[in-house]
């Protein structure tokens, strides 16, 4: 179960700074109805899985606008692994997404049925929208308390060292697009055992996460993600 959790969390954190934009968000989108199609690769650069997302909802709650992503996972195979949606908020021009809506709820009701209780809590991703080169952006985190039949496991993830390095030209199946590097390290630790990792994320304007690398503390790629369709 342990390798499971952690690699569903390292899952979600790719998944969480995802995809494009309004009036509100330059990075993330507002528009009922847009798709875009994500293909992972492991560290051979074969394909490992692809991420399909739709935007289902678009709606305001209060002063900020949140939106509704509906998310399948499907292996190399296509073998559907799990399907979901989580939501994310954006006001005055800053995104915030709620790491604990990006659990999956089969996940979630199928580890109930098991007799696990989670307590899932953290600090949301944020994004604004005037990236600079250079600029350093907020931490993020989040953690598990977990419960089964008296036995206690604790899961946490900490993203930090979030930066804006450099604008460059990135082409996928899906394009070429002028992008924002962003690098950051995360630091994933459970029962006695800390995975830590760097990442680089390529953010488009108009469109978001075009593609992100995943690499091990030694500087070896462990995976990579990139944009291969979208439709707006």
């Amino acid at each position: 179960m342990k390798k499971t959790i952690l690699g569903f969390i390292a899952l979600i954190i790719t998944t969480g700074q995802i995809i494009a934009q309004d009036s509100c968000s330059k990075f993330y989108p507002l528009t009922e109805g847009s798709s875009f199609e994500y293909t992972s690769y492991n560290k051979k650069g074969k394909e490992d899985g692809v991420i399909n997302y739709t935007i289902s909802e678009v709606r305001s709650e209060g002063a900020a606008t949140a939106a509704t992503f509906d998310m399948k996972y499907t292996d190399k195979k296509g073998k559907e692994v799990f399907a979901t949606d989580y939501s994310f908020t954006c006001e005055n021009g800053l995104v915030k997404i709620d790491y604990e809506s990006l659990f999956p709820s089969q996940m979630m009701q199928q580890y109930s049925e098991m007799g696990l209780e989670m307590d899932i809590s953290g600090t949301d991703i944020e994004l604004p929208n005037d990236l600079e080169v250079g600029q350093e952006l907020s931490d993020a985190n989040v953690s598990m308390a977990m419960n089964m039949s008296g036995i206690k496991m604790n899961v946490s993830v900490d993203q930090t060292d979030r930066k804006v390095e450099k604008k460059e030209t990135i082409t996928t199946p899906a394009g070429s697009f002028e992008c924002y590097l962003l690098t950051e390290n995360s630091t994933a630790k459970t029962m006695g055992a800390t995975i830590e990792t760097k990442s680089k994320l390529w953010l488009a304007e108009g469109i978001g996460m075009i593609k992100q690398e995943t690499y091990k503390s030694n500087g070896n790629l462990m995976s990579s993600t990139e944009l291969t369709k979208f439709t707006k």
